[in-house]
């Protein structure tokens, strides 16, 4: 049986050097390695970057053909775009397990020894040189790149303390203590935020590179590092805080460009699979498919918004926050009004606030409710732009001179009738105070086909917000819910408004 024909319990039985080359194994770099595995993947069709959704017309097929290449990769995006997701999965390309001489600091293979430790345990004990085996998930480094990373961090240094303790001079190579860099040595290493990281420590990259000298206190030593580098950087960067020096760029074969989901059916896969409702009570709450498809029109309103930031981006992590808090709306009010099941509510929007708040940089940023306003704005215009798709809107049926199907509600709240809708009221309340509202109803079954039961109140209540973002009705933010009623009755009110509502068309 050959080395390759070799299953890992029976590697980990191979304790020596002499062991290890009667198994027929031969070195070979990580680059190679991350090849060999790729092309038995693909060969196989198998699915080499589980859980990466939207990218497998554009990303992969590029990260694929740079590792066939062998290529160091630079991942160029905006910020929430799996940069860092898809390198920590690139160890699933690697073998298993690989063998190293037992006690080198490098990791060193017993094949190709690079430290003198290394050098000088399989010259003393030849076949018997004991060896260890390093799995695949331990041959990954990560390092975010910050102001204050230095070449030391890196590459390494002279340590007195080792010069003291072994009672070496200072030209012993002995007395090097060796930084992140080496110590990847037949990893994969990443630098997060390449940009970020100052020009003279880029510097300190080129020879590692292209060469494999690492140059520290005077020593330069010839160490043929075996590294896969994989660096991140987002646009941004390059103009705000930083950029790649042009010489480490030009070494840096591929650059990968990443970009966000293209459509809402891969912002919902994406979210599903990230969000964290371990321990929710998902068999009590319901969320109908137009709420999913809510919270991700508001990412894609966002990243479209004049009010917010496009060179910063919108994470994906806005979505997967914001459905985590529209879940735990749900779970608060059963357990306040102490009922065994409910169903999401346009209302429950308003627990999503903190959400995007946090995670869009404003153009001008001005005061703490300015980003709550622009929030506020950003799920108005999802619903005003998913009410169209399952709604007439107005404007249409004016143009199609068509009766208007809104008459009813409409001239219900013209005369003076309003109702809160609040997203902790009870599920009995809920839906008495929708059923208030004649005609209603039916303008929701008319033009919602195929409409669960249980999803009618919440049809209802979203047709109302609609017709607010169409000014057919005035919709007031109040602490705990929405207000709607008749939008010129409203504009007559002499009342002052309270400068803390996220009235609407106070953004306007």
């Amino acid at each position: 049986m050959t080395y390759q024909q070799l299953k890992s319990k029976d590697l980990l039985k191979i304790k020596t050097l002499g062991e290890l080359k009667a198994s027929g194994y031969q070195p070979k770099s990580i680059k190679e390695e991350l090849r060999q595995n790729l092309i038995q993947k693909i060969k196989a069709k198998e699915n080499v970057f589980a859980g990466i959704w939207g990218y497998e017309d554009t990303v992969i097929p590029d990260i694929e053909r740079a590792i066939l290449s062998r290529h160091n990769i630079n991942f160029l995006g905006l910020r929430g775009q799996a940069k860092t997701r898809i390198a920590r999965q690139m160890t699933e390309l690697l073998d298993e397990y690989v063998p190293v001489v037992e006690g080198a600091e490098l990791n060193d293979d017993p094949m190709q020894p690079l430290t003198n430790f290394a050098i000088e345990l399989v010259d003393e004990k030849g076949d018997d040189t004991p060896i260890g085996w390093w799995h695949r998930d331990d041959r990954y480094t990560e390092k975010l790149a910050t102001p204050d990373v230095s070449v030391a961090d890196l590459i390494g240094d002279v340590d007195p303390i080792k010069a003291a303790t072994l009672k070496l001079s200072y030209n012993d190579e002995r007395v090097i203590h060796y930084g992140l860099v080496p110590r990847s040595h037949r990893s994969i290493f990443v630098i997060n935020e390449l940009p970020d990281l100052q020009a003279r420590i880029q510097v300190a990259l080129f020879n590692i590179l292209q060469e494999g000298d690492i140059q520290i206190r005077g020593f330069k030593l010839r160490l043929p590092l075996d590294i896969q580098f994989v660096f991140t950087a987002n646009p941004e960067d390059y103009t705000n805080r930083g950029s790649i020096v042009t010489p480490l760029k030009d070494r840096i074969e591929s650059q990968i460009i990443t970009h966000y989901p293209k459509n809402i059916e891969i912002g919902k896969k994406i979210t599903a699979q990230e969000s964290k409702i371990s321990g929710k009570p998902m068999d009590k709450i319901h969320v109908p498919e137009l709420m999913k498809n809510l919270i991700e029109q508001v990412a894609v309103e966002a990243r479209t918004s004049e009010y917010v930031d496009e060179k910063s981006g919108v994470s994906a992590r806005l979505t997967i926050s914001a459905y985590e808090n529209l879940l735990s709306a749900a779970e608060r009010r059963i357990y306040l009004n102490d009922e065994n099941e409910t169903v999401t509510r346009i209302a429950d929007l308003i627990g999503i606030i903190p959400a995007i708040t946090g995670k869009v940089e404003l153009v001008y940023e001005g005061e703490q409710e300015g980003a709550g306003l622009v929030a506020y704005n950003l799920i108005g215009k999802a619903i005003r732009t998913l009410f169209a798709q399952h709604f007439p809107t107005p404007e249409q049926k004016k143009k199609d001179k068509e009766g208007n199907p809104y008459v009813l509600p409409l001239s219900w709240f013209g005369e003076g009738h309003h109702i809160d809708i609040l997203a902790s009221q009870s599920d009995k309340e809920y839906k008495k105070s929708l059923h208030e509202v004649p005609g209603l109803e039916k303008v929701t079954t008319d033009f919602v086909k195929q409409l669960p039961e249980k999803e009618k109140e919440f049809y209802m209540e979203f047709a109302l917000h609609g017709l607010a973002e169409y000014s057919q009705l005035s919709k007031k933010l109040l602490d705990t819910g929405m207000q709607f009623k008749d939008l010129f009755s409203s504009m007559f009110d002499m009342e002052a408004p309270d400068e803390d509502d996220f009235d609407e068309e106070n953004l306007n």
